[in-house]
Protein backbone atom coordinates (compact mmCIF):
# COMPACT_ATOMS: atom_id res chain seq x y z
CA UNK A 1 0.00 0.00 0.00
CA UNK A 2 3.45 2.14 0.40
CA UNK A 3 4.12 1.79 -2.95
CA UNK A 4 0.81 2.70 -4.09
CA UNK A 5 0.60 5.76 -2.37
CA UNK A 6 4.05 7.00 -3.09
CA UNK A 7 3.79 6.34 -6.83
CA UNK A 8 0.00 8.00 -6.86
CA UNK A 9 2.05 11.05 -5.23
CA UNK A 10 4.46 10.96 -8.09
CA UNK A 11 1.85 11.03 -10.71
CA UNK A 12 0.21 13.90 -8.91
CA UNK A 13 3.25 15.66 -8.64
CA UNK A 14 3.67 15.34 -12.27
CA UNK A 15 0.23 16.16 -13.06
CA UNK A 16 -0.49 19.19 -10.86
CA UNK A 17 -0.10 21.65 -13.29
CA UNK A 18 -2.75 20.33 -16.10
CA UNK A 19 -4.90 18.52 -13.55
CA UNK A 20 -5.44 21.64 -12.14
CA UNK A 21 -6.50 23.28 -15.43
CA UNK A 22 -8.71 20.59 -16.09
CA UNK A 23 -9.91 20.81 -13.26
CA UNK A 24 -10.89 24.81 -12.76
CA UNK A 25 -11.82 24.97 -15.96
CA UNK A 26 -14.93 22.21 -16.12
CA UNK A 27 -15.96 23.30 -12.62
CA UNK A 28 -15.60 27.78 -14.03
CA UNK A 29 -17.94 26.24 -16.94
CA UNK A 30 -20.49 25.07 -14.45
CA UNK A 31 -20.15 27.90 -12.49
CA UNK A 32 -20.38 30.32 -15.04
CA UNK A 33 -23.39 28.76 -16.68
CA UNK A 34 -25.26 28.80 -13.28
CA UNK A 35 -24.32 32.72 -13.17
CA UNK A 36 -25.48 33.02 -16.64
CA UNK A 37 -28.98 31.20 -15.96
CA UNK A 38 -29.44 33.34 -12.23
CA UNK A 39 -28.82 36.47 -13.99
CA UNK A 40 -29.92 36.61 -17.21
CA UNK A 41 -33.22 34.10 -16.65
CA UNK A 42 -34.07 34.98 -13.66
CA UNK A 43 -37.80 35.16 -13.64
CA UNK A 44 -39.93 31.73 -13.48
CA UNK A 45 -41.84 33.70 -16.83
CA UNK A 46 -38.39 33.49 -19.05
CA UNK A 47 -36.88 30.08 -17.71
CA UNK A 48 -40.27 28.41 -18.69
CA UNK A 49 -40.21 29.66 -22.17
CA UNK A 50 -36.66 28.38 -22.89
CA UNK A 51 -37.33 24.67 -21.24
CA UNK A 52 -40.32 24.77 -23.48
CA UNK A 53 -38.34 25.60 -26.35
CA UNK A 54 -35.72 22.75 -25.50
CA UNK A 55 -38.50 20.14 -24.37
CA UNK A 56 -40.04 20.49 -28.23
CA UNK A 57 -36.77 20.41 -30.06
CA UNK A 58 -34.93 17.12 -30.31
CA UNK A 59 -31.84 19.87 -31.49
CA UNK A 60 -31.39 20.75 -28.15
CA UNK A 61 -32.13 17.99 -26.07
CA UNK A 62 -29.65 16.19 -28.29
CA UNK A 63 -27.26 19.19 -27.51
CA UNK A 64 -28.08 19.47 -23.97
CA UNK A 65 -30.23 16.77 -22.10
CA UNK A 66 -33.14 16.21 -20.30
CA UNK A 67 -35.43 19.26 -19.10
CA UNK A 68 -36.47 18.90 -15.71
CA UNK A 69 -38.05 22.02 -14.07
CA UNK A 70 -37.67 25.77 -14.54
CA UNK A 71 -35.84 26.21 -11.12
CA UNK A 72 -32.59 27.79 -11.46
CA UNK A 73 -30.76 25.06 -10.31
CA UNK A 74 -32.87 23.19 -13.11
CA UNK A 75 -31.84 24.60 -15.97
CA UNK A 76 -28.24 24.73 -14.83
CA UNK A 77 -27.80 21.29 -14.88
CA UNK A 78 -29.94 21.04 -18.35
CA UNK A 79 -27.59 23.41 -19.65
CA UNK A 80 -24.28 22.06 -18.54
CA UNK A 81 -24.18 19.19 -17.31
CA UNK A 82 -23.40 17.46 -20.52
CA UNK A 83 -20.71 19.10 -21.60
CA UNK A 84 -18.90 19.15 -18.24
CA UNK A 85 -19.76 15.33 -17.92
CA UNK A 86 -17.80 14.98 -20.91
CA UNK A 87 -14.79 17.30 -20.49
CA UNK A 88 -14.44 14.95 -16.63
CA UNK A 89 -14.54 11.98 -18.94
CA UNK A 90 -11.92 13.18 -21.37
CA UNK A 91 -9.55 14.63 -18.62
CA UNK A 92 -9.76 11.05 -16.66
CA UNK A 93 -9.04 9.44 -20.20
CA UNK A 94 -5.84 10.91 -20.57
CA UNK A 95 -4.77 11.04 -16.96
CA UNK A 96 -5.16 7.18 -16.85
CA UNK A 97 -3.58 6.55 -20.61
CA UNK A 98 -0.40 9.28 -19.84
CA UNK A 99 0.52 6.70 -16.68
CA UNK A 100 -0.25 3.58 -17.98
CA UNK A 101 0.26 3.01 -21.66
CA UNK A 102 1.99 6.43 -21.81
CA UNK A 103 4.66 5.32 -19.15
CA UNK A 104 5.20 1.96 -21.07
CA UNK A 105 6.01 2.92 -24.25
CA UNK A 106 8.33 5.70 -22.72
CA UNK A 107 10.41 3.37 -20.85
CA UNK A 108 8.97 4.37 -17.47
CA UNK A 109 7.18 1.24 -16.72
CA UNK A 110 10.42 -0.96 -16.78
CA UNK A 111 12.11 1.09 -14.08
CA UNK A 112 9.22 1.05 -11.57
CA UNK A 113 9.01 -2.59 -12.48
CA UNK A 114 12.50 -3.34 -11.46
CA UNK A 115 12.31 -2.35 -8.01
CA UNK A 116 10.34 -4.47 -5.53
CA UNK A 117 6.88 -3.74 -6.36
CA UNK A 118 4.31 -6.25 -8.24
CA UNK A 119 3.07 -5.47 -11.68
CA UNK A 120 -0.35 -3.86 -10.82
CA UNK A 121 0.98 -1.76 -8.18
CA UNK A 122 1.10 1.50 -11.03
CA UNK A 123 -2.49 0.48 -11.97
CA UNK A 124 -3.61 0.80 -8.64
CA UNK A 125 -1.98 4.36 -8.02
CA UNK A 126 -3.07 5.75 -11.22
CA UNK A 127 -6.79 4.30 -10.33
CA UNK A 128 -5.87 6.12 -6.54
CA UNK A 129 -4.83 9.20 -8.34
CA UNK A 130 -7.99 9.41 -10.93
CA UNK A 131 -10.30 8.41 -7.83
CA UNK A 132 -9.03 11.84 -6.06
CA UNK A 133 -8.70 13.98 -8.84
CA UNK A 134 -12.62 13.49 -9.79
CA UNK A 135 -13.31 13.79 -6.12
CA UNK A 136 -11.58 16.54 -6.04
CA UNK A 137 -13.36 18.16 -9.48
CA UNK A 138 -16.80 17.16 -7.82
CA UNK A 139 -16.07 19.17 -4.69
CA UNK A 140 -14.83 22.09 -6.57
CA UNK A 141 -18.04 21.94 -9.04
CA UNK A 142 -20.72 21.95 -6.16
CA UNK A 143 -18.64 24.73 -4.43
CA UNK A 144 -18.67 26.45 -7.64
CA UNK A 145 -22.94 25.88 -7.87
CA UNK A 146 -22.97 27.05 -4.34
CA UNK A 147 -21.18 30.14 -5.20
CA UNK A 148 -23.58 30.84 -7.83
CA UNK A 149 -26.28 30.98 -5.43
CA UNK A 150 -27.92 27.58 -6.03
CA UNK A 151 -29.08 24.65 -3.30
CA UNK A 152 -26.43 22.97 -2.03
CA UNK A 153 -28.27 19.78 -1.02
CA UNK A 154 -28.48 19.90 -5.05
CA UNK A 155 -24.70 21.49 -5.62
CA UNK A 156 -23.32 18.58 -4.36
CA UNK A 157 -25.11 15.70 -6.13
CA UNK A 158 -24.54 17.61 -9.30
CA UNK A 159 -21.16 17.79 -8.60
CA UNK A 160 -21.49 14.14 -7.86
CA UNK A 161 -22.63 13.37 -11.04
CA UNK A 162 -20.14 14.93 -13.00
CA UNK A 163 -17.68 13.43 -10.48
CA UNK A 164 -19.04 9.90 -11.50
CA UNK A 165 -19.03 9.87 -14.73
CA UNK A 166 -15.09 10.85 -14.92
CA UNK A 167 -14.43 7.39 -12.58
CA UNK A 168 -16.26 5.88 -14.77
CA UNK A 169 -13.95 6.62 -17.64
CA UNK A 170 -11.05 6.17 -15.85
CA UNK A 171 -11.61 2.51 -15.16
CA UNK A 172 -12.96 2.09 -18.85
CA UNK A 173 -9.18 3.37 -19.65
CA UNK A 174 -7.51 1.83 -17.55
CA UNK A 175 -9.40 -1.13 -19.22
CA UNK A 176 -8.36 -0.07 -22.88
CA UNK A 177 -4.87 1.01 -21.87
CA UNK A 178 -4.49 -2.74 -21.36
CA UNK A 179 -6.51 -4.57 -24.76
CA UNK A 180 -4.85 -1.44 -27.36
CA UNK A 181 -1.23 -1.95 -28.23
CA UNK A 182 -0.32 1.30 -27.48
CA UNK A 183 -0.90 4.32 -25.91
CA UNK A 184 -1.66 6.45 -28.92
CA UNK A 185 -4.38 3.79 -30.21
CA UNK A 186 -5.43 3.35 -26.46
CA UNK A 187 -5.86 7.42 -26.12
CA UNK A 188 -7.87 7.38 -29.18
CA UNK A 189 -10.26 4.74 -28.36
CA UNK A 190 -10.96 5.86 -24.82
CA UNK A 191 -11.61 9.20 -26.23
CA UNK A 192 -14.05 7.70 -28.57
CA UNK A 193 -15.81 5.80 -25.75
CA UNK A 194 -16.47 9.38 -24.27
CA UNK A 195 -18.00 10.73 -27.16
CA UNK A 196 -20.27 7.82 -27.87
CA UNK A 197 -21.58 8.00 -24.65
CA UNK A 198 -22.60 11.39 -25.59
CA UNK A 199 -23.73 10.37 -29.08
CA UNK A 200 -25.88 7.75 -27.07
CA UNK A 201 -27.30 9.84 -24.46
CA UNK A 202 -28.00 12.59 -27.32
CA UNK A 203 -30.38 9.83 -29.09
CA UNK A 204 -32.38 9.04 -26.22
CA UNK A 205 -32.96 12.31 -24.94
CA UNK A 206 -33.61 13.33 -28.50
CA UNK A 207 -36.15 10.50 -28.88
CA UNK A 208 -37.67 11.45 -25.50
CA UNK A 209 -40.93 12.26 -24.64
CA UNK A 210 -41.82 15.32 -22.90
CA UNK A 211 -45.08 16.08 -20.75
CA UNK A 212 -47.84 18.20 -21.72
CA UNK A 213 -46.47 21.10 -19.95
CA UNK A 214 -43.31 20.87 -22.10
CA UNK A 215 -41.25 21.48 -18.79
CA UNK A 216 -40.15 18.08 -18.39
CA UNK A 217 -38.48 15.13 -20.35
CA UNK A 218 -38.43 11.66 -20.04
CA UNK A 219 -35.64 9.75 -21.80
CA UNK A 220 -36.07 7.20 -24.39
CA UNK A 221 -34.59 3.61 -23.67
CA UNK A 222 -30.85 4.41 -25.63
CA UNK A 223 -29.86 6.97 -22.72
CA UNK A 224 -29.10 3.84 -20.31
CA UNK A 225 -26.33 2.63 -22.37
CA UNK A 226 -24.56 5.68 -21.51
CA UNK A 227 -23.37 6.64 -18.19
CA UNK A 228 -23.57 10.43 -19.12
CA UNK A 229 -27.50 9.37 -19.32
CA UNK A 230 -27.47 7.46 -16.33
CA UNK A 231 -25.97 11.03 -14.55
CA UNK A 232 -28.75 13.16 -15.89
CA UNK A 233 -30.99 10.65 -14.06
CA UNK A 234 -29.67 11.70 -10.68
CA UNK A 235 -31.99 14.99 -10.78
CA UNK A 236 -30.41 17.25 -8.18
CA UNK A 237 -32.37 19.73 -8.15
CA UNK A 238 -35.74 18.46 -8.21
CA UNK A 239 -36.49 14.80 -7.25
CA UNK A 240 -32.95 13.88 -6.31
CA UNK A 241 -32.29 10.66 -6.44
CA UNK A 242 -29.00 8.40 -5.69
CA UNK A 243 -29.44 5.17 -7.55
CA UNK A 244 -27.60 6.33 -10.37
CA UNK A 245 -24.66 7.23 -9.04
CA UNK A 246 -25.14 3.33 -7.29
CA UNK A 247 -25.23 2.28 -11.09
CA UNK A 248 -21.98 4.40 -12.09
CA UNK A 249 -20.05 3.26 -8.80
CA UNK A 250 -20.92 -0.33 -9.50
CA UNK A 251 -19.70 -0.10 -13.95
CA UNK A 252 -16.74 1.57 -12.25
CA UNK A 253 -15.94 -1.23 -10.31
CA UNK A 254 -16.39 -3.44 -12.44
CA UNK A 255 -14.22 -2.29 -15.18
CA UNK A 256 -11.23 -1.42 -13.07
CA UNK A 257 -11.80 -4.85 -11.60
CA UNK A 258 -11.19 -6.13 -15.45
CA UNK A 259 -8.57 -3.87 -15.92
CA UNK A 260 -6.59 -5.46 -12.94
CA UNK A 261 -7.35 -8.37 -14.31
CA UNK A 262 -6.10 -8.05 -18.04
CA UNK A 263 -3.09 -6.37 -15.94
CA UNK A 264 -1.94 -9.28 -14.23
CA UNK A 265 -2.01 -11.04 -17.93
CA UNK A 266 -0.10 -9.39 -20.18
CA UNK A 267 3.39 -8.69 -20.88
CA UNK A 268 5.21 -5.39 -20.28
CA UNK A 269 4.56 -3.07 -23.23
CA UNK A 270 2.42 -5.63 -24.40
CA UNK A 271 -1.45 -5.89 -25.49
CA UNK A 272 -4.18 -7.96 -26.05
CA UNK A 273 -4.60 -6.62 -29.90
CA UNK A 274 -1.48 -7.00 -30.72
CA UNK A 275 0.36 -4.41 -33.23
CA UNK A 276 0.36 -5.18 -37.09
CA UNK A 277 4.07 -5.87 -37.21
CA UNK A 278 4.09 -7.39 -40.33
CA UNK A 279 4.75 -6.31 -43.82
CA UNK A 280 6.56 -6.79 -47.27
CA UNK A 281 10.21 -7.30 -47.42
CA UNK A 282 10.67 -3.38 -49.24
CA UNK A 283 8.60 -0.85 -49.09
CA UNK A 284 6.26 0.04 -51.55
CA UNK A 285 6.25 3.15 -54.06
CA UNK A 286 3.80 5.07 -51.83
CA UNK A 287 6.33 5.07 -48.68
CA UNK A 288 8.96 6.83 -50.99
CA UNK A 289 7.66 10.50 -49.85
CA UNK A 290 6.93 12.29 -46.73
CA UNK A 291 3.23 12.38 -47.80
CA UNK A 292 3.06 8.68 -47.84
CA UNK A 293 4.54 7.71 -44.63
CA UNK A 294 2.75 10.16 -42.83
CA UNK A 295 -0.56 8.69 -44.45
CA UNK A 296 0.62 5.45 -43.81
CA UNK A 297 0.40 6.35 -39.86
CA UNK A 298 -2.67 7.92 -40.17
CA UNK A 299 -4.61 5.90 -42.22
CA UNK A 300 -6.18 3.92 -39.41
CA UNK A 301 -6.89 6.86 -36.98
CA UNK A 302 -9.16 8.41 -40.03
CA UNK A 303 -11.04 5.71 -40.41
CA UNK A 304 -12.00 5.80 -36.71
CA UNK A 305 -12.68 9.56 -37.24
CA UNK A 306 -15.03 9.30 -40.47
CA UNK A 307 -16.85 6.32 -38.87
CA UNK A 308 -18.13 8.65 -36.34
CA UNK A 309 -18.63 11.76 -38.09
CA UNK A 310 -20.76 9.39 -40.75
CA UNK A 311 -22.70 8.23 -37.47
CA UNK A 312 -22.85 11.78 -36.40
CA UNK A 313 -24.45 12.60 -40.05
CA UNK A 314 -26.42 9.80 -40.45
CA UNK A 315 -28.22 11.25 -36.83
CA UNK A 316 -28.43 14.56 -38.11
CA UNK A 317 -30.69 13.04 -40.87
CA UNK A 318 -32.32 10.35 -39.10
CA UNK A 319 -34.15 12.66 -36.58
CA UNK A 320 -35.73 14.94 -39.15
CA UNK A 321 -39.20 12.99 -39.18
CA UNK A 322 -38.88 13.49 -35.72
CA UNK A 323 -38.07 17.21 -36.02
CA UNK A 324 -41.24 17.47 -37.81
CA UNK A 325 -43.46 15.56 -35.68
CA UNK A 326 -42.41 17.77 -32.60
CA UNK A 327 -42.99 20.82 -34.74
CA UNK A 328 -46.63 19.72 -36.04
CA UNK A 329 -47.38 18.77 -32.79
CA UNK A 330 -46.82 22.39 -30.69
CA UNK A 331 -47.77 25.16 -33.01
CA UNK A 332 -46.78 27.29 -30.14
CA UNK A 333 -43.48 26.63 -30.08
CA UNK A 334 -43.20 26.58 -33.53
CA UNK A 335 -43.83 30.50 -33.52
CA UNK A 336 -41.78 30.87 -30.83
CA UNK A 337 -38.96 29.38 -32.04
CA UNK A 338 -39.66 31.01 -35.77
CA UNK A 339 -38.26 34.35 -33.54
CA UNK A 340 -35.05 32.93 -32.49
CA UNK A 341 -34.15 30.98 -36.18
CA UNK A 342 -33.41 33.25 -38.85
CA UNK A 343 -35.35 33.80 -41.93
CA UNK A 344 -37.68 30.99 -42.62
CA UNK A 345 -35.38 28.11 -41.83
CA UNK A 346 -37.52 25.28 -40.14
CA UNK A 347 -36.81 23.17 -36.75
CA UNK A 348 -35.36 20.16 -39.04
CA UNK A 349 -32.72 22.41 -40.55
CA UNK A 350 -32.30 23.87 -37.63
CA UNK A 351 -31.34 20.35 -36.30
CA UNK A 352 -29.27 19.36 -39.27
CA UNK A 353 -27.23 22.41 -38.10
CA UNK A 354 -26.63 21.93 -35.24
CA UNK A 355 -25.46 18.48 -35.98
CA UNK A 356 -23.47 19.26 -38.67
CA UNK A 357 -21.44 22.01 -36.36
CA UNK A 358 -20.43 19.59 -34.13
CA UNK A 359 -19.42 17.32 -37.19
CA UNK A 360 -16.91 20.61 -38.05
CA UNK A 361 -15.60 19.92 -34.85
CA UNK A 362 -14.92 16.41 -35.19
CA UNK A 363 -13.05 17.70 -38.34
CA UNK A 364 -11.17 19.38 -36.40
CA UNK A 365 -9.99 17.01 -33.78
CA UNK A 366 -9.27 15.11 -36.44
CA UNK A 367 -6.38 17.34 -38.12
CA UNK A 368 -5.09 18.18 -34.24
CA UNK A 369 -4.92 14.44 -34.39
CA UNK A 370 -3.02 14.43 -37.22
CA UNK A 371 -0.31 17.17 -36.35
CA UNK A 372 0.33 15.81 -32.70
CA UNK A 373 1.82 12.89 -34.68
CA UNK A 374 4.70 14.86 -35.37
CA UNK A 375 5.12 15.41 -31.35
CA UNK A 376 5.01 11.76 -30.73
CA UNK A 377 7.63 10.57 -33.19
CA UNK A 378 10.18 13.52 -31.84
CA UNK A 379 9.64 12.30 -28.27
CA UNK A 380 10.00 8.50 -29.37
CA UNK A 381 12.94 9.21 -31.27
CA UNK A 382 11.99 8.31 -34.60
CA UNK A 383 11.98 12.04 -36.32
CA UNK A 384 15.55 11.47 -35.25
CA UNK A 385 16.67 9.02 -37.21
CA UNK A 386 14.08 9.72 -40.11
CA UNK A 387 15.80 13.31 -40.44
CA UNK A 388 19.21 11.74 -40.24
CA UNK A 389 18.48 10.80 -44.09
CA UNK A 390 18.24 13.69 -46.98
CA UNK A 391 14.91 14.90 -45.62
CA UNK A 392 14.18 18.36 -45.32
CA UNK A 393 11.87 19.32 -41.89
CA UNK A 394 9.80 20.97 -44.47
CA UNK A 395 9.16 18.17 -46.38
CA UNK A 396 8.76 16.29 -43.27
CA UNK A 397 6.05 19.04 -41.16
CA UNK A 398 4.54 19.06 -45.20
CA UNK A 399 4.01 15.47 -45.45
CA UNK A 400 2.05 15.66 -41.94
CA UNK A 401 0.25 18.92 -42.96
CA UNK A 402 -1.16 17.57 -46.03
CA UNK A 403 -2.79 14.62 -44.21
CA UNK A 404 -3.85 17.29 -41.69
CA UNK A 405 -5.92 18.64 -44.15
CA UNK A 406 -6.87 15.53 -45.74
CA UNK A 407 -8.10 14.02 -42.39
CA UNK A 408 -10.01 17.23 -41.80
CA UNK A 409 -11.78 17.32 -45.67
CA UNK A 410 -12.33 13.56 -44.72
CA UNK A 411 -14.47 13.68 -41.81
CA UNK A 412 -16.45 17.08 -42.82
CA UNK A 413 -17.46 15.38 -45.90
CA UNK A 414 -17.84 12.07 -44.02
CA UNK A 415 -20.79 13.38 -41.44
CA UNK A 416 -21.98 15.58 -44.97
CA UNK A 417 -22.83 12.54 -47.21
CA UNK A 418 -24.16 10.37 -44.38
CA UNK A 419 -26.46 13.32 -43.63
CA UNK A 420 -27.40 13.71 -46.98
CA UNK A 421 -28.06 10.31 -47.97
CA UNK A 422 -30.38 9.37 -44.86
CA UNK A 423 -32.04 12.82 -45.56
CA UNK A 424 -32.65 11.93 -49.14
CA UNK A 425 -34.26 8.19 -47.44
CA UNK A 426 -35.98 9.93 -45.25
CA UNK A 427 -38.06 12.67 -47.10
CA UNK A 428 -38.62 14.32 -43.86
CA UNK A 429 -38.80 17.72 -45.94
CA UNK A 430 -36.30 20.41 -44.90
CA UNK A 431 -33.12 21.10 -47.21
CA UNK A 432 -32.00 19.11 -50.13
CA UNK A 433 -29.47 16.65 -49.68
CA UNK A 434 -27.01 18.88 -51.94
CA UNK A 435 -27.45 21.80 -49.73
CA UNK A 436 -27.04 19.20 -46.51
CA UNK A 437 -23.83 18.28 -48.02
CA UNK A 438 -22.62 21.56 -48.45
CA UNK A 439 -23.59 22.56 -45.18
CA UNK A 440 -20.87 20.03 -43.60
CA UNK A 441 -17.81 21.58 -46.20
CA UNK A 442 -18.33 24.88 -44.81
CA UNK A 443 -17.34 23.94 -41.64
CA UNK A 444 -13.62 22.69 -43.10
CA UNK A 445 -12.02 26.51 -43.55
CA UNK A 446 -13.00 26.94 -39.42
CA UNK A 447 -11.58 23.68 -38.55
CA UNK A 448 -8.10 23.79 -40.70
CA UNK A 449 -7.06 27.01 -38.30
CA UNK A 450 -7.01 24.76 -35.49
CA UNK A 451 -4.40 22.41 -36.72
CA UNK A 452 -2.73 25.33 -38.52
CA UNK A 453 -2.58 26.69 -34.78
CA UNK A 454 -0.93 23.41 -33.13
CA UNK A 455 1.51 23.09 -35.87
CA UNK A 456 2.71 26.22 -35.44
CA UNK A 457 2.94 25.64 -31.66
CA UNK A 458 4.85 22.66 -32.30
CA UNK A 459 7.57 25.08 -34.11
CA UNK A 460 7.72 27.39 -31.15
CA UNK A 461 7.27 25.42 -28.11
CA UNK A 462 6.85 21.76 -28.89
CA UNK A 463 6.16 20.82 -25.35
CA UNK A 464 2.81 22.98 -25.30
CA UNK A 465 1.78 21.87 -28.88
CA UNK A 466 -0.89 19.00 -26.97
CA UNK A 467 -2.20 21.52 -24.61
CA UNK A 468 -2.82 24.63 -26.43
CA UNK A 469 -4.14 22.25 -29.41
CA UNK A 470 -6.90 20.74 -27.86
CA UNK A 471 -7.20 23.54 -25.49
CA UNK A 472 -8.28 25.62 -27.97
CA UNK A 473 -10.47 23.53 -29.72
CA UNK A 474 -11.97 23.00 -26.12
CA UNK A 475 -12.64 26.88 -25.81
CA UNK A 476 -13.97 27.38 -29.24
CA UNK A 477 -16.42 24.86 -28.42
CA UNK A 478 -17.17 26.57 -24.75
CA UNK A 479 -17.59 29.93 -26.73
CA UNK A 480 -20.01 28.17 -29.48
CA UNK A 481 -22.49 26.90 -27.22
CA UNK A 482 -22.32 29.13 -24.46
CA UNK A 483 -21.08 32.38 -25.28
CA UNK A 484 -24.96 33.91 -25.95
CA UNK A 485 -25.84 32.20 -22.81
CA UNK A 486 -23.31 33.51 -20.55
CA UNK A 487 -23.32 36.90 -22.32
CA UNK A 488 -19.98 37.21 -23.37
CA UNK A 489 -18.65 39.79 -25.15
CA UNK A 490 -18.85 39.81 -29.19
CA UNK A 491 -15.71 39.86 -29.92
CA UNK A 492 -14.45 36.90 -27.44
CA UNK A 493 -17.04 34.85 -29.16
CA UNK A 494 -15.86 35.90 -32.19
CA UNK A 495 -11.89 34.77 -31.68
CA UNK A 496 -13.72 31.10 -32.30
CA UNK A 497 -12.72 30.01 -35.83
CA UNK A 498 -15.85 28.40 -35.70
CA UNK A 499 -17.90 32.08 -35.40
CA UNK A 500 -17.12 32.67 -38.95
CA UNK A 501 -18.91 29.26 -40.15
CA UNK A 502 -21.53 30.19 -42.37
CA UNK A 503 -24.52 28.11 -40.63
CA UNK A 504 -26.05 26.17 -43.37
CA UNK A 505 -28.70 25.62 -44.13
CA UNK A 506 -30.19 28.29 -41.96
CA UNK A 507 -28.02 30.79 -43.06
CA UNK A 508 -26.97 31.46 -46.96
CA UNK A 509 -23.17 31.04 -47.02
CA UNK A 510 -21.02 33.77 -46.67
CA UNK A 511 -17.37 33.77 -48.30
CA UNK A 512 -15.67 36.13 -46.92
CA UNK A 513 -15.40 34.25 -43.53
CA UNK A 514 -14.09 30.87 -45.25
CA UNK A 515 -11.50 33.07 -47.01
CA UNK A 516 -10.26 34.85 -43.60
CA UNK A 517 -10.11 31.79 -42.00
CA UNK A 518 -8.89 29.60 -44.75
CA UNK A 519 -5.46 32.74 -44.65
CA UNK A 520 -5.27 32.06 -41.23
CA UNK A 521 -4.31 28.89 -41.59
CA UNK A 522 -2.03 29.08 -44.44
CA UNK A 523 -0.25 32.06 -42.57
CA UNK A 524 0.21 29.63 -39.64
CA UNK A 525 1.44 26.57 -41.23
CA UNK A 526 3.64 28.61 -43.28
CA UNK A 527 4.92 30.66 -39.86
CA UNK A 528 5.45 26.81 -38.38
CA UNK A 529 7.13 25.33 -41.93
CA UNK A 530 9.74 28.14 -41.23
CA UNK A 531 10.39 28.13 -37.92
CA UNK A 532 10.68 24.26 -37.19
CA UNK A 533 14.08 24.35 -39.39
CA UNK A 534 15.10 26.84 -36.55
CA UNK A 535 14.95 24.74 -33.62
CA UNK A 536 16.40 21.21 -32.08
CA UNK A 537 14.76 18.23 -31.69
CA UNK A 538 13.41 17.91 -28.27
CA UNK A 539 11.84 15.61 -25.58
Amino acid sequence: MRAVLRLALLEARRDRGILAAWILGIAGLGYAAATAVTTQFAGDNERAALISVAAASPAFLFLRGLPDGISSGAVTFFQGYSFTAVLAGLMSVFLVVRHTRGDEDQGRFELVGSTRVTRVTSLYATLLFGTFANMVLALVAAAGFIRAGLPVAGSFLAGSAVGAVGMFFMAAAALVAQVMPSARSANGTAAALVGGAYLVRGIGDALGTADPSLLHVAAAWPSLFSPIGWGQRIRPFTEADTLPLLVIGAGTVVLAGAAVALRNGRDLGAGYIAADESGPERAGSGLASMLGLAWRLQRGSLAGWCFTAAALGAVAGGLGPVVGDALEGNPSVAELLSRIVPGDAGLTDLFTTAMLGIAGILAAAAGIEAVLRLRAEETEGRAELLLAAPVSRMRWLGGTLAVAVISTTAVAAAAGASAAVVVTLAQAGGSSPGMVFAAALAHIPAALVFPAVTVLVFALAPRWSSAVGWGALAAALVLGQFGELLGLPGWLQDLSPFRHSSAMPVEAFHPEGALVMAAVAILAAGAASRLVRERDLTV
